[in-house]
């Protein structure tokens, strides 16, 4: 048994000091072990989170990119500035989604084939998944028919399909602008015909595509898991960079 007196000092019986690491009833020593856990909880914290089945520790940046006029940045793909309105008949653009993580996919509310229902499904689970959030994470749903796909029609197909519409939204407008930001916006092919694309794209904070996951697959939509959870962790990581570049000024 250690027997603590006032200086915080513990003195150990002989047999049980072998046993146990002296830096734990040295006041300096603990200190100092604190102070290293803090320092690298992040990047330990980074490695929890995006450690996954494949061990992805980082995302990659899709679609072109280019050298900045300063010659030392990159500039990646984005995806362009968009408005369409949801299920609620509420205006949804670009900015809603401004320091926000979201998935994109492709849908049409009368869709009754095999891939819209695992859709359906699979993209349930990451709003199960990730609701404590608050809004952090979203999902993005664009019919194909906006045609048939009025706001009556999405508010109902989000009721059936038991969507937190706190964290996603499904958007009807313009076919042409709906079909053009799929390719222009997030690289991928999607016309009007009876087949949605099975793609999820995941967006990150800044509009650039990070990923895509096949959204009819258990194992596809693991992965999209894992990568949000990658992105999640990227940015506690920029945020206490920057924290302490702030500290040291």
């Amino acid at each position: 048994m250690a027997l603590c007196k006032q200086s915080h000092f513990c003195f150990v019986p002989l047999h049980l000091q072998k046993h146990i690491p002296f830096a734990i009833f040295n006041p300096v020593k603990r200190k100092i072990l604190i102070l290293l856990f803090l320092l690298s909880f992040p990047s330990v914290l980074y490695v929890v989170l995006t450690t996954g089945k494949h061990h992805a520790l980082r995302l990659a940046y899709l679609g072109p990119k280019q050298l900045a006029p300063n010659g030392k940045d990159t500039l990646y793909h984005t995806v362009p500035s968009f408005k369409f309105v949801n299920q609620a008949g509420d205006t949804i653009s670009d900015k809603f989604y401004d320091g926000k993580i979201y998935v994109a996919a492709y849908f049409y509310t009368s869709c009754n084939t095999n891939a819209c229902k695992r859709m359906a499904a699979q993209i349930l689970r990451l709003q199960e998944k990730f609701g404590y959030t608050n809004g952090l994470i979203q999902m993005l749903y664009h019919t194909i028919k906006p045609e048939s796909d009025s706001v009556p029609a999405l508010s109902a197909y989000a009721k059936m399909v038991h969507a937190d519409t706190r964290m996603w939204n499904f958007v009807t407008g313009d076919k042409a602008n709906l079909l053009d930001i799929a390719k222009q916006g997030y690289l991928i092919e999607q016309d009007d015909t009876e087949n949605p694309s099975e793609m999820f794209v995941l967006v990150d904070k800044e509009k650039r595509v990070r990923g895509m996951y096949s959204g009819t697959k258990i194992q596809g939509v693991n992965d999209l898991i894992d990568g949000i959870k990658a992105l999640m962790a990227e940015y506690v990581i920029k945020e206490t960079e920057t924290k302490k570049i702030e500290q040291k000024r």
